[in-house]
């Protein structure tokens, strides 16, 4: 789920999805952004946002050291089967991407669920063949929600004893693997 932290995202996302029918500006969009979140406009939504990065998160440790959750990188090869893939059948949202040029890597994040994964074009960015671990809940709905979609590459089913419960493996078309995992309970 977004926050307040993804102001800018948010109000890039807004101009994309509203370009074909009127022009807004990104002024204008992170104004819409900040009344959205209940503030009066973005100065304040920014010193909010500044606020809230200048105080020690929750697991600051003694040293005043704050580590979050990692976003994995994977590495793909083909930027209309990761969409497939990834947007298609594991049914994520297209968060942002990045090119040098026309003609160079694409590097993207693309998220579902509060999950976000990289995805790289980029030679020497990640191994082909990695695997991700995500603990998750609701590992039966999710099989059927794939099985339904008939994506003719994979098939995934729950290893009911699976390292730390049941387990539900889906391999990407360029061999890297997530393991979605839900806890016994």
């Amino acid at each position: 789920m977004r926050t307040y932290r993804d102001a800018k995202l948010m109000a890039k996302a807004l101009r994309e999805a509203v370009a074909p029918q009127t022009a807004l500006s990104h002024a204008q969009a992170l104004e819409i952004i900040a009344r959205q979140f209940g503030y009066d406009d973005w100065n304040i939504l920014a010193a909010k946002i500044g606020e809230a990065e200048a105080r020690p998160a929750a697991g600051t440790d003694q040293t005043g050291v704050t580590l979050n959750m990692g976003i994995p990188i994977l590495r793909i090869f083909d930027l209309e089967k990761a969409k497939e893939f990834y947007l298609g059948f594991l049914g994520f949202s297209m968060d942002w991407d990045h090119r040098y040029g026309p003609e160079f890597p694409i590097y993207m994040q693309v998220s579902r669920s509060g999950l976000q994964l990289h995805l790289s074009e980029h030679h020497g960015d990640a191994s082909p063949g990695s695997t991700v671990f995500v603990w998750m809940q609701g590992v039966d709905a999710y099989r059927a929600e794939l099985i339904g979609k008939r994506y003719p590459f994979s098939k995934p089913g729950i290893q009911e004893n699976g390292a730390g419960g049941r387990t539900l493996e889906v391999p990407d078309p360029f061999g890297n693997r997530i393991r979605f995992c839900e806890k016994r309970v």
